[in-house]
């Protein structure tokens, strides 16, 4: 009877359902038995516990999942579970031990368990390579842990960001004006990147096409027509009087009108970087008349 109604409860709620909720649902039912029936209902892997915040959360193990962790030991579901509580951001197994209180030589055999079974997965993290974290098999990493579209095996693809740049702003350079989602169309129009690019991504590579001066960045105001919610099948003439132009600020792009070069006189003068400068001296042995450098930048 128990187990019953705690399964019914768990049904009820589907993503968890607090200690506390669950006590004040059958609290015809006394704690030893409660107690009893939870016990029990772990133990046959039909109901799994876990922690969120300060609150203990119970939650049923559907029939397709719990095939798959038959056999599994406690330790074996407490690891589970904490990985499954990281999400894709997953966890390093220095935090997981501390988690659980479990010594290392353990937790590492029970990630072989978990991996062979197909349950768990280890993932390089893009800024700590020599270091994994784990997480739920099915799911995809974060991009904190992948670094995004901009890294290819974890490994930073400059040669993609540079193909996708010069793309861009010859494409702003052929149109003209353009606005942020008609780069964004053009990218995924022409497919140049092999990941899917959010407005986020194109944005940034677009932010810095205007920081190295190839583009510039001007805001407008868009005029949009909203019909008067008096007349809103416009009967009363087909003149603009009975419309309302709301304002928006747009965001266009257009070709620098001062390009900046890729390098130029005031750029490239030779005594900012010379290592011998303190011992150059008209007539001495290291000179501007004898400067080779010198003559160079006199005739760029």
């Amino acid at each position: 009877m128990a187990e019953t109604a705690i399964l019914e409860q768990c049904k009820l709620h589907p993503e968890g359902i607090p200690d506390g909720d669950l006590a004040a649902k059958i609290s015809h039912i006394p704690v030893t038995d409660r107690a009893v029936a939870i016990n029990r209902l772990l133990s046959q892997r039909k109901l799994q516990i876990f922690k969120d915040g300060e609150s203990l959360v119970y939650k049923e193990v559907k029939q397709d999942e719990a095939v798959k962790f038959k056999g599994l030991s406690s330790e074996d579901l407490l690891v589970y579970q904490i990985i499954q509580q990281s999400g894709n951001t997953g966890i390093w197994t220095k935090e997981l031990k501390q988690k659980s209180n479990l010594p290392q030589t353990q937790i590492g055999k029970i990630f072989k368990s978990l991996e062979a079974r197909k349950l768990i997965k280890a993932v390089k993290h893009v800024a700590q390579q020599n270091r994994k974290v784990y997480m739920l098999y099915e799911l995809e990493p974060s991009r904190e842990i992948t670094g995004g579209a901009w890294y290819t095996e974890h490994e930073y693809d400059a040669e993609f960001i540079h193909v996708l740049r010069e793309q861009c702003v010859k494409f702003i350079l052929a149109r003209g004006k353009v606005t942020l989602e008609d780069v964004c169309d053009f990218v995924k129009q022409t497919k140049l990147s092999h990941v899917e690019l959010g407005q986020e991504e194109v944005l940034q590579i677009v932010n810095t096409l205007v920081y190295d001066g190839k583009v510039d960045a001007h805001e407008e105001l868009e005029l949009d027509k909203e019909r008067d919610p008096d007349d809103p099948a416009g009967d009363a003439g087909d003149d603009d009087d009975d419309l309302d132009y709301m304002e928006n600020v747009i965001v266009v792009y257009r070709p620098a009108s001062l390009p900046i070069p890729e390098s130029s006189a005031f750029t490239a003068v030779p005594c900012g970087v010379c290592p011998v400068f303190q011992e150059c001296a008209p007539g001495g042995l290291v000179s501007p008349e004898t400067c080779q450098y010198m003559k160079d930048w006199l005739s760029f």
